[in-house]
């Protein structure tokens, strides 16, 4: 036999060995009998508890072993206390899960103070799009025509999370359309602002998908509550598009469009499509602690994987979630990538905005 067949063989054997001890490994991990810690830096309330509660059941089913997962609740500091408490986290036995949001990314791409988390430390395994929905009260959605021109009059009140949260992206929104909308600061989850909302105490709101689905549409059956606008979606060519989940209700570049005053050009809206391209499109992602050994990560990503191959999945997941894409394992990581990323351009934008309108001073 010659050299070289000699040597493709044992190269041929050896990745054959590899590939055996790589699942042997994967097939090891039994995580029968233990309970997988899912927290949530929000309330209870919000679209990101709603999220994790969605998928803590199917991932227990997925997992081997068929572990407890439950989800647990750290809200405070706009989510920042609970991606501290995060980043410390060593435990890497798939025992210990964290869930993001827009408004835990927009404080670490700002620079805010609080933020003592590194998103590249952490082991995304999935990641999930969203989309968001502004509504009215009846009486005051009466006078909105497709444009904001009728609305600019009106005091607003709305319950807000902070500022340098996912709230900017409909703050900076209702800004560019010319109404006058004063925040309530210090709510600890979006939930909190749609009950703020329906007690009458705020006169307008917005949900992501998840919470709107459950917690508004019902108000809209009632005749409680009117949509106004969606953030929208994004094409395949970057182009902001009517949400898919949404068809009917208008975008905010639309509204934008057929405002007096209002652009779809320029610095505001660069700022307005970089944040929000960071925060809704890849808006929830599930993290490992850092230092999670390889074969617990490719346990959760063939979970998670598993998870989405179920044949009902597109179909619940829609009814609770929303039609929005999944992203697992290489996907979650380049999908973290993009949600992390925004141009100084528009940090500067919204640095400057923020300091002039709220006072908010960030390095």
């Amino acid at each position: 036999m010659s050299t070289g067949k000699n040597t493709r063989l044992a190269a041929f054997g050896l990745a054959a060995a590899t590939a055996l001890f790589a699942s042997a490994a994967l097939a090891d991990v039994d995580m029968s009998g233990k309970t997988v810690e899912w927290t949530i830096p929000f309330s209870e309330k919000g679209g990101s508890a709603k999220w994790a509660n969605f998928f803590a059941p199917l991932l227990s089913q997925a997992l081997p072993g068929n572990p407890t997962v439950v989800v647990k609740f750290m809200p405070g500091a706009g989510s920042t206390k609970g991606a501290n408490w995060f980043q410390r986290q060593k435990n890497g036995d798939g025992t210990v899960m964290f869930g993001s949001s827009g408004s835990t990314q927009f404080p670490y791409l700002l620079g805010d103070p609080r933020v003592k988390y590194e998103y590249n430390d952490w082991e995304p395994v999935m990641a999930t799009g969203t989309g968001g929905v502004a509504y009215l009260p009846p009486k005051l959605a009466a006078k909105f025509d497709g444009t904001a021109n009728n609305l600019k009059d009106i005091n607003f009140i709305y319950g807000s999370q902070g500022a340098t949260r996912l709230d900017l992206v409909p703050l900076l929104a209702w800004k560019m359309l010319g109404m006058k909308v004063e925040p309530v600061f210090g709510i600890k989850g979006r939930g909190d602002g749609r009950l703020m909302f329906e007690r009458g105490e705020a006169n307008i709101d917005y949900q992501t998908s998840s919470s709107y689905l459950k917690g508004v549409v019902p108000l809209v059956k009632a005749g409680k509550a009117v949509p106004m606008m969606t953030w929208g979606s994004l094409d395949a060519d970057g182009s902001v598009v009517r949400d898919p989940t949404f068809p009917d209700v208008p975008t905010f570049k639309e509204v934008c469009n057929a405002t007096f005053g209002c652009k779809t050009s320029g610095a505001a809206w660069d700022a307005w499509k970089a944040f929000f391209t960071a925060g809704f499109p890849v808006q929830k992602i599930a993290f490992l602690p850092q230092g999670t050994s390889k074969d617990i990560i490719d346990t959760f990503v063939k979970a998670f994987a598993k998870v989405k191959a179920r044949p009902d999945f597109a179909k619940i997941s829609a009814k609770r979630l929303g039609k929005y894409p999944m992203f697992i394992g290489d996907d979650a990581r380049a999908a973290l990538k993009r949600a992390i990323s925004v141009p100084e351009s528009a940090k500067t934008f919204v640095k400057g905005w923020l300091k002039k309108d709220y006072g908010v001073e960030l390095k």
